[in-house]
């Protein structure tokens, strides 16, 4: 963050995550999809990596509370779940539903310390937190529905191109573009860039391809609780009583939301 503006540091990251992608899907003999499922990948790529993560990057940036960030984008599971009845037909039994608030709540018990660090609260902030938590939601269940018969190593290819187009554009026209390189830029791009943007974005998509989207978003709930441990052991910040309390009862409610989520009609692995 002192050292690139968001929406180039992004831009950077898109491209690097594709041109590995690119290369690895042809090394490995890949198959490449039809016109059509590869548009539906970049409409996927453009919100689950593009809005995602350049509204939380924008968000922070400009002086949002960044346990605010994190407790808007925690509404994820449950928006992604609400729009998965009608789209996708999956039906949220009450066990499901009981585990994505404990869910919540638990997530919110996590980052309630950081609640008081201040921040700036203007709406410029805010709504690209907000619109954050709604494009991976849409975009999530847009690749189950639309894309989920592609390869994955093709796929991903197709869904940086998505992201990377809009987050150029926006570098171009609202930031100067000025890198301040350096060893932390170099190892924090190198990271998101091959754990993140390919690591675990291929898991993502395998889980999206293989099960209910609603289970696979309460599994976002752990991440403030990883982070807040991985936080107490690598650099001495708090973790206090009230933060395990969440972290435990993160736990049981993504155990809980990770039952058997059942559904009103089948959605064929091409997403027809």
């Amino acid at each position: 963050m002192p050292y690139a503006e968001p929406f180039t540091f992004l831009s950077i990251r898109f491209a690097l995550a594709l041109a590995l992608l690119f290369v690895m899907a042809f090394a490995t003999g890949a198959a490449w999809p039809r016109p059509r499922l590869a548009a539906h990948s970049m409409v996927a790529g453009s919100l689950i990596h593009g809005v995602y993560l350049g509204g939380v990057f924008f968000a922070v940036r400009h002086g949002l509370n960044a346990g605010v960030v994190a407790l808007i984008v925690g509404l994820q599971p449950i928006l992604t779940a609400i729009i998965a009845a009608p789209a996708l037909g999956e039906t949220i039994r009450p066990r499901h539903a009981l585990g994505l608030f404990l869910g919540l709540a638990g997530v919110t018990l996590v980052i309630l310390p950081k609640l008081g660090a201040g921040g700036d609260y203007h709406f410029v902030n805010v709504a690209p937190a907000c619109l954050s938590a709604l494009a991976i939601s849409v975009g999530t269940i847009w690749q189950k529905r639309f894309a989920t018969g592609i390869d994955v190593r093709t796929g991903t290819v197709f869904q940086y191109l998505g992201a990377l187009i809009p987050s150029f554009a926006l570098a171009v026209l609202t930031e100067t573009m000025a890198v301040k390189w350096n060893g932390e830029v170099v190892f924090a791009l190198a990271w998101l860039t091959v754990v993140l943007s390919i690591g675990a974005i291929f898991l993502m998509m395998i889980l999206i391809r293989e099960g209910a989207v609603s289970k696979v978003a309460s599994l976002m709930y752990l991440t403030p609780g990883v982070t807040a441990v991985m936080a107490y052991l690598l650099f001495g910040e708090t973790l206090t009583p009230i933060q395990l309390g969440g972290l435990l009862l993160t736990g049981v409610g993504v155990a809980a939301a990770m039952g058997r989520v059942g559904t009103s009609r089948a959605i064929g692995r091409s997403g027809h």
